[in-house]
């Protein structure tokens, strides 16, 4: 959510941003906006005046009265209350005004980092930069769930029976693959200096809204009926929530935190849910990356997080490329994204496996998440989040880049503790 004094200050640049996302029909929102703002204060003014005003008559009425002035003092109470009564009317308009403000600052999108392209959707993205050399073997390699199947590692057919589409059932050494990939993501950042942390799976609306627009949230969130509460769609809500209404203190920042935790997802919009893949689905489980830190180090973690996923998954002998969100394709939070995309040797192309997003202030204004300078001034914290990983999805490019002809799958060295110093499964 940006300031409302910069909207104010710059309703230009705020109208270029709009445009620059493909948003056209929001710049109507910007001129309500600012004519709500002037109402706004105008009324506070108002009210200011009229409270003023009533002290002083409320004393003029006790003199008149020491006086015996009493038809004049009655006469100084009845503006008094015809004033307390235009202040009550003011103060509805107030309400009705600042809730219609809040709504319209909630739906303009954050102004975006001027390195990033302009482009209308993810078909306009850009390729930075590619890791590892991309591999076609000479053998076929078949779709995921087949590979999964031949190994007795997943059941779909009995997930579709117990809950539907999108969901599955893990066996075996694909289970413990699974299990394996998040431990070892889960050490691999605890390495790094980042805090491991087990979030609540569950949060209030106000953390919802805080953390993400509203389109994202009809999307995505599960509501639990007759509470308030949602289902996570990536601990990165839970963790940003983590820090709602807290004044921190510059010298404790950056938090670098790095959580576990299942994610649940309506996937709306989403083209319908495979019967047989696993690739896109209502649940599965992730380890995340966040940092909440100062504004001017903000840039400089956005590198490290999107890094660190790519070292994660060479690691595990799997290539990668990183791709720059054009304009069109950010969520309106964020100022800069970058997507990190492993290479499938069956398709032939890359497909993506996580997504490093730098938000500014925009949930820490939100969320009020807030920090005191050593000089005692208080401004809104940066906050950055990011994949580790993300299985089954990442078991897709686990097992199509580590496939051997005879079916096999080879077990990089790096995994090897976490699956009982297994080399292959087979």
């Amino acid at each position: 959510m940006l300031d409302i004094k910069f909207l104010r200050e710059n309703p230009e640049i705020v109208k270029q941003n709009i445009r620059n996302k493909f948003q056209d029909d929001k710049l109507g929102l910007v001129d309500e906006v600012i004519a709500l703002d002037r109402e706004n204060r105008d009324i506070k003014q108002e009210v200011e005046a009229l409270r003023a005003n009533r002290n002083k008559l409320s004393k003029e009425i006790g003199a008149l009265m020491k006086q015996g002035k009493k038809d004049e003092a009655n006469q100084v109470k009845a503006q008094v209350a015809a004033d307390a009564d235009r202040v009550n009317e003011l103060s509805e308009r107030e309400k009705e005004v600042e809730e219609r403000i809040l709504k319209i600052m909630m739906t303009i999108p954050n102004i975006i980092d001027p390195s990033v392209p302009i482009g209308k959707d993810d078909s306009e993205n850009v390729e930075v930069q590619r890791y590892g050399e991309p591999v076609v073997p000479e053998f076929e390699v078949p779709y995921h769930t087949e590979i999964m199947e031949k190994l007795n590692g997943i059941d779909l057919d009995s997930a579709r029976k117990v809950a539907g589409n999108g969901f599955y059932y893990l066996m075996g050494d694909i289970a413990r693959l699974h299990s394996a990939v998040i431990s070892y993501a889960r050490d691999f950042m605890i390495d790094r200096g980042f805090t491991y942390c087990i979030p609540p799976y569950m949060i209030r609306s106000n953390v919802v809204t805080g953390v993400m627009s509203f389109a994202e949230m009809d999307a995505m969130m599960y509501k639990i009926e007759g509470e308030d509460l949602y289902l996570i769609g990536t601990s990165e809500h839970s963790m940003i929530g983590k820090f709602i209404d807290t004044i921190n203190q510059e010298a404790d920042l950056p938090y670098t935190l790095t959580s576990y935790s299942p994610c649940f997802r309506k996937e709306k919009g989403a083209h319908g849910i495979e019967e047989k893949g696993v690739y896109r689905i209502h649940q599965f489980e992730k380890q995340e990356m966040i940092v909440v830190c100062k504004p001017e180090e903000s840039p400089m973690w956005f590198e490290k997080l999107w890094q660190n996923t790519v070292d994660l998954f060479r690691s595990l002998d799997i290539p990668v490329r990183t791709l720059e969100c054009c304009s069109g394709d950010l969520a309106d939070l964020k100022v800069k994204s970058i997507d990190v995309e492993a290479w499938s040797p069956r398709q032939k192309k890359y497909f993506e496996v996580g997504s490093c997003s730098n938000l500014g202030d925009a949930q820490a204004r939100r969320l009020k998440i807030r920090v005191v300078g050593e000089d005692g001034r208080k401004y809104f914290a940066h906050t950055l989040n990011n994949t580790v990983v993300a299985p089954p999805r990442m078991l897709i490019a686990f097992l199509e880049n580590n496939m051997n002809a005879d079916g096999t799958i080879n077990i990089p060295e790096a995994l090897r503790p976490y699956m009982g110093g297994k080399a292959v499964i087979g």
